[in-house]
């Protein structure tokens, strides 16, 4: 059994990737080709509207927005704990200084009863707040109402990193511009929506900022090529990558229905056995992973045993938070602590999850699910 099933979708869009890529090939437009701009405009489109640069990955397009935003040393960066490293990482690499804010214990996103604290505690640190980076874990959207009111009342910038949620819901709507500022994501294969390789975007809503984030991803660049009217950075998305996006763009629903389908039979298997995940109302997840929790930290460790010896794969997002993590243990912490965050750390765990999964393969997840618990009283 796949974690990520990646070779069945392959195998379906095969001969549409082939002629796409072929295309390219003949065309050998292999940088900022005719099938970027294409791309773009099908993933406006896709999203709801707004204005897309496609760039080289999504920590790319995370830098990208700080540069645009024009912060650097002396600014805050308030980012959840409890995510993957490039989120705080990217901002960093910028002389900005990442302040670290607990999660809800629930939906595993920003906590903004925290993030306030930390607003707070930045200045009194002699930090100047400039932005919240709201994460959306695991393919639930964040509480956008809520930030934005935070982000309004305190003059920061809200950027929405949805790599993990691309294509989730929110009020019916797939996009997040009607709140955050600025949208990133990362077309990693292991994304819902991925490449072959690596590529990501940055959304935004006016063109103005979108020309301006496409002129820091190329190197600075003015009105030609060889007029560079700022500092920038090589941060382009390969034409090959577009092809291959194209062609998933187009089983990309359905894909998300399928991914609903899997975390609803899950959930009905699996809500009596261990902590499934809860997802907030009016939100609609695009399931990046599906994270179970279990009660305490001394039993994850036999689950993952007992589902790797039944042949399963399973895999811990995140098991250190990046407070903890020896790059970036000199950057600040809200007073009142990431409990929720160190406790996610110890006790989630994902199961299996991609559009690809057979009812018969869910079927016997749960069914070792269950037995572990059985077994562990």
């Amino acid at each position: 059994m796949r974690f990520i099933d990646l070779h069945t979708q392959r195998d379906r869009i095969r001969s549409q990737v082939d002629r796409k890529m072929t295309e390219v090939l003949d065309r050998a437009d292999f940088i900022n080709g005719s099938l970027i701009p294409e791309f773009e405009e099908t993933l406006s489109n896709f999203n709801g509207g707004g204005q897309v640069v496609a760039c080289a990955n999504g920590t790319d397009a995370l830098t990208i927005v700080g540069q645009a935003e024009g912060i650097g040393p002396g600014k805050a960066v308030f980012v959840p704990a409890f995510t993957f490293v490039a989120s705080a990482g990217a901002f960093a690499i910028l002389g900005v200084t990442p302040f670290f804010v607990d999660i809800d214990p629930l939906d595993f996103n920003i906590c903004p009863e925290s993030l306030e604290v930390a607003i707070s505690e930045a200045k009194g640190q002699g930090l100047d707040p400039a932005m919240i980076v709201a994460v959306d874990m695991f393919g639930q959207p964040a509480r956008y109402k809520e930030l934005r009111a935070l982000a309004d009342k305190y003059d920061l910038v809200l950027v929405s990193d949805a790599a993990q949620a691309f294509g989730a819901l929110q009020e019916g709507k797939r996009s997040r511009l009607e709140y955050a500022d600025w949208v990133t994501t990362s077309f990693f294969p292991a994304k819902p929506l991925g490449c072959y390789g690596d590529g990501g975007a940055v959304l935004c809503r006016s063109k103005e900022r979108a020309e301006l984030a496409k002129s820091i991803a190329q190197h600075g660049k003015g009105t030609e090529k060889y007029d560079n009217v700022r500092i920038g950075m090589n941060s382009r998305l390969d034409t090959l990558q577009a092809a291959v996006l194209l062609c998933k763009l187009d089983v990309f629903a359905e894909e998300l229905e399928a991914r609903q389908g899997v975390a609803d039979y899950y959930g009905e298997g699996l809500s009596e056995t261990v902590v499934t995940p809860t997802i907030n109302e009016g939100n609609q997840s695009s399931w990046a992973q599906y994270t179970i929790r279990v009660e305490s930290s001394e039993r994850r460790p036999s689950l993952q045993q007992h589902m790797k010896d039944a042949g399963i794969p399973t895999v811990v997002y995140y098991p250190k938070p990046l407070n903890e993590q020896a790059g970036f243990r000199r950057y600040p912490v809200v007073s009142k602590g990431l409990k929720n965050s160190m406790d996610a750390s110890q006790k989630v765990l994902s199961l299996p999850m991609h559009p690809y999964l057979k009812k018969e393969e869910i079927d016997r997840v749960i069914k070792e699910v269950v037995c572990w618990r059985r077994s562990v009283g």
